[in-house]
């Protein structure tokens, strides 16, 4: 059976989880729910970095041990499975599960063992938000991290550094081959931009001092603390019981082979075991160039891709828990309901570019396409089955009965044009071959009018009762298809329609409605 490894990047918990992030994890429970219906064997890994100065600040702020605040934060981040119906298989914090440490510590004295950490003095400016040092032309004009549009501390310290620079040509090689495959292009573009920039070596460790004394020592040197970033990225091993022994290590990820083993001509292997990264643009260098070079310095294999989305905004702002955009997802799927939420994220946000969230558009697109649409469609067709045939499903004609072709195509087309979307990381356009189901079970209705063919059979037409049955049928079938299409994007509503049109003893449930209003 082909494995399916899929991760979100594990955010920092110096605060509550924020609708952002919620996309990310919606985004990659699509693809796990869909290659499990696929028949692939699948992990699906999430979690927290547990391990920043930013908690440790937080916490400071709040005046409470830094270990109290993670623990509350990230227990509301593994809360979010109920309120987004997350299916993930595993759930790691960096700062207190058992795999992760010892895994941390492997990866250094792997990657020490070919050469390529070395301690020395160094003076950078550095973002606390970011937790990453910038060269002055990577700060705006007036000086701020770009990111955070906030103003970097000048840091000089002794740190150990990885030799990020010796890995720019195999790393340029691998993305260029697609052993590394990057989307969207635009973001694999801006990765090779900055490879040909120039790779400079990068901090790995910070002292005990500034770290607070949190995080995991660095072997070999207590007085020092594993960079956070290098410490997280981790975990996409250490969950597996990479340095342990685990099985599932080999199973899922494995020691690396030689550059093209994975590329063109690997493609069978590809396919075999993919090892798949979700990352926001603002994480792009961290998963696309220090983490697959740390990985080749260790001898480990490469994720097969990184998936790159970029960011949601609240009105027009930038999410943000000081200036109130900080959306929490799971009170707003309490509110509007989680097929409410996960269809918005899937529906509206664009594969390229932000997508400005407000409530007044979540509900707009819940009550037209779920309520008005869906739902609405469901119901009709199965209000019709009780209402012309008590209930029971005439038998599926060999062929669509006229009017109906275009729901038959919808139907047929839909797996594959959701899988097709989803290889290329555009969850708009999966979310619309399972609209597709929806439009043209409506036009079909429209155009077969099986109210005007049970009339006729009423008054004696046995033709119009054959058309009927023919043309029910083929409704049904087409609300079986929604229910399985949609699982991946709306596993509730998915379960709600398959026990909706699937009959008991013969007979299907009465019609009930699928979605409420929510605008009124």
């Amino acid at each position: 059976m082909s494995r399916f490894y899929v991760t979100t990047t594990i955010p920092y918990v110096n605060a509550r989880p924020h609708l952002g992030f919620a996309l990310e994890l919606v985004q990659a429970d699509v693809l796990a729910r869909r290659a499990r219906q696929a028949g692939r064997e699948v992990r699906f890994l999430t979690g927290t970095d547990d391990n920043s100065l930013k908690n440790v600040l937080a916490a400071e702020a709040e005046g409470v041990p830094v270990q109290d605040l993670v623990d509350r934060n990230a227990a509301a981040f593994a809360g979010l499975r109920g309120p987004l119906a997350l299916s993930f298989d595993d759930f790691i914090r960096t700062s207190s599960d058992p795999r992760h440490r010892v895994g941390v510590e492997r990866l250094w004295e792997r990657v020490a063992a070919s050469g390529d950490l070395y301690r020395t003095h160094y003076e950078g400016l550095y973002c606390v938000g970011s937790e990453q040092f910038y060269t002055p032309d990577e700060l705006t004009e007036d000086g701020l991290c770009p990111e955070h549009l906030t103003r970097p501390q000048l840091v000089s310290e002794e740190n150990w550094f990885f030799r990020l620079s010796r890995y720019g040509d195999r790393l340029r090689a691998l993305i260029t081959d697609g052993t590394l495959r990057i989307e969207p292009a635009a973001r694999r573009n801006e990765v090779l931009a900055l490879i040909d920039s120039g790779l400079r070596d990068f901090s790995v460790s910070r002292s005990q001092r500034r770290a607070r004394g949190w995080g995991i020592p660095v072997p070999g040197d207590p007085d020092q603390v594993v960079y956070v970033w290098w410490d997280a990225l981790g975990n996409y091993v250490t969950s597996l019981g990479y340095g342990t022994g685990a099985a599932d290590f080999d199973t899922w990820w494995g020691e690396g082979a030689e550059d093209t083993a994975e590329g063109a001509a690997g493609s069978a292997d590809r396919d075999a075991r993919r090892r798949v990264h979700l990352a926001g643009k603002g994480v792009l260098r961290f998963h696309a160039v220090y983490w697959p070079a740390m990985l080749l310095s260790a001898g480990l294999a490469l994720p097969t891709d990184i998936l790159v989305h970029d960011y949601l905004t609240v009105d027009g702002r930038k999410i943000s828990k000081s200036e109130g955009t900080a959306v929490d997802p799971a009170e707003l799927a309490a509110e509007v309901g989680t097929d409410a939420v996960r269809w918005w994220l899937l529906r509206d946000v664009p594969r390229i570019g932000d997508a400005d969230y407000t409530r007044t558009r979540l509900v707009e697109r819940a009550d037209s396409d779920l309520a008005g649409g869906l739902g609405n469609v469901v119901n009709r067709i199965v209000t019709m089955v009780h209402s012309y045939r008590d209930g029971r499903v005439p038998e599926l004609a060999a062929e669509p009965p006229a009017g109906t072709e275009a729901l038959a195509e919808a139907v047929e087309a839909a797996p594959g044009r959701i899988d097709a979307a989803l290889e290329a990381f555009d969850f708009r356009r999966a979310s619309a071959a399972v609209w597709s189901i929806v439009e043209e079970a409506n036009r079909a209705v429209e155009a077969t009018r099986p109210w005007e063919s049970a009339t006729a059979e009423r008054g004696g037409d046995a033709a119009a009762g054959v058309r009927l049955d023919a043309v029910l049928a083929a409704l049904h079938r087409g609300c079986v298809a929604l229910a399985e299409a949609a699982e991946p994007f709306l596993p509730g509503a998915a379960a709600r329609i398959a026990a909706q049109v699937t009959p008991v003893d013969g007979v299907l449930p009465p019609a009930r409605p699928l979605f409420p209003r929510i605008g009124g």
